[in-house]
């Protein structure tokens, strides 16, 4: 039910998140390349880069969430988050960590 009810919005709005953020995208994809490819003297930093970068999506990905949600009533806004949060984890699983904590 809730992917019937929701699913529409959700893929809209993580479609947009995907056109409007595609510099952040390429660059957390270069910041993992370059923490995989690191030196060990240099992991920690490179790794702290990637986060930086991952925590900024899933930033913009809850307040996406988190604008939308405001305009249902408390019960539709939990379904909403619930299967938002599902969707960003099968679909940009690397922001689906942390989201719940935004």
């Amino acid at each position: 039910m809730l992917r019937k009810r929701f699913g529409d919005v959700i893929s809209r709005q993580l479609d947009l998140f995907v056109r409007e953020n595609l510099e952040l995208l390429d660059a957390c994809e270069a910041a993992e390349r370059a923490y995989d490819t690191a030196e060990r003297d240099q992991a920690e930093e490179r790794y702290g880069d990637y986060q930086e970068l991952v925590e900024t999506g899933t930033e913009i990905l809850a307040e996406l969430r988190d604008h939308y949600a405001s305009t249902l009533d408390e019960t539709a806004a939990e379904e909403y988050e619930l299967a938002f949060n599902r969707a960003v984890a099968k679909q940009l699983p690397r922001f689906s960590l942390e989201i719940e904590n935004f």
